[in-house]
């Protein structure tokens, strides 16, 4: 028995939010109104009047074509590695699951920012770029620094939402894990498993996720009666989800929800995420309400590796050992 196709939802029921008030640093009250709304009901928003231009984005949509369509052994020598930099193969193996091993039906490609790799600070380091395709390199760095730009708009409207400084968060992302990921998936005509799909079941572990997507559609979310719904594609917008880190600063009140990929069809499907992540060293705990949640506080460069560990076990390099863990 194959998968039952999710109904799309309603634009309405995941809000479409104009960022313009937000991009012009104007404290909108109506916009703060609207994202606060969308982080607590749904978890999940489109944004419009972004600010970002479309062929920023064009050209790293060919160039991730042209990366995905190489042999295979050439993808291989750029492995990637235990800190999220590099290939990571089709059908990978994960642990996220709460239940059981799975294959995620999709191929990808990080990096993060090019920094010094330090003892202290385990996840820095240098990224790994194909060799053989000159635009590559600059396509990817142009579009992590007007995506990363977007991020700070956002995390802007976020402190906000909560009744906090605008400011409050800005600090915490001053060397940041960010990572942008290139995605590919592979037609899937007839999935019968929800373990063997493009992306299984999951929730972002980091403070939220902004992503393009084709027009092939794919994306899923888990609404609160427990039912997958489609995220169809907006032209000119970008997806957000809020992380489970997010979920924590907001003291519950925001969402980090559950969603999936399923490629369906014959077409291959592309999108690109950029997973907004915070300082290594920073201290997890809520950001509002009392401070009893504190005795679970935990680092966040500790848990994020603990976390790619588990979901990415393909990724080579040492065990990393942490002196502390959260369950979220």
């Amino acid at each position: 028995m194959s998968l039952s196709i999710a109904p799309q939802l309603d634009f309405s029921e995941i809000p479409v939010i104009d960022l313009s008030p937000l991009i012009a640093q104007s404290d909108d009250a109506a916009t703060i109104v609207q994202l606060a709304d969308a982080c607590e009901r749904v978890g999940f928003f489109y944004v419009k009047n972004h600010g970002i231009g479309a062929e920023i984005v064009s050209r790293l949509h060919q160039q991730a074509q042209l990366f995905f369509k190489q042999p295979v052994m050439r993808k291989e020598q750029l492995r990637v590695d235990y800190k999220m930099r590099g290939y990571l193969p089709l059908n990978y193996r994960s642990f996220e699951g709460e239940e059981r091993a799975a294959t995620s039906h999709q191929e990808g490609f990080w990096v993060g920012h090019e920094t010094p790799e330090t003892a202290e600070r385990s996840l820095d380091g240098a990224n790994r770029w194909p060799a053989d395709l000159p635009a590559f390199r600059p396509a990817m760095e142009d579009y992590f620094i007007a995506v990363e730009a977007l991020g700070r708009v956002l995390m802007r409207g976020f402190a906000r939402s909560l009744d906090l400084d605008v400011e409050t968060l800005v600090p915490l992302f001053d060397n940041p894990t960010t990572r942008l990921k290139l995605n590919h998936y592979p037609p899937q005509e007839t999935p019968t498993d929800e373990h063997h799909i493009g992306v299984v079941p999951h929730a972002d572990s980091g403070a939220f996720t902004i992503l393009w997507q084709d027009g092939h559609g794919g994306l899923e979310i888990q609404n609160k009666k427990g039912e997958w719904v489609g995220a169809p594609p907006i032209e000119n917008t970008f997806v957000v989800n809020l992380g489970n880190i997010m979920q924590i600063w907001s003291g519950g009140r925001f969402s980090s929800t559950k969603h999936r990929v399923i490629n369906r069809g014959e077409n291959d499907r592309y999108s690109i995420p950029l997973f907004v992540n915070p300082n290594q060293e920073t201290v997890i705990r809520p950001l509002i309400g009392d401070d009893t949640m504190s005795k679970d506080s935990f680092i966040y460069g500790e848990y994020q590796t603990a976390f790619w560990r588990k979901a990415f076990p393909i990724a080579h390099g040492p065990t990393v050992q942490t002196s502390s863990s959260a369950s979220v």
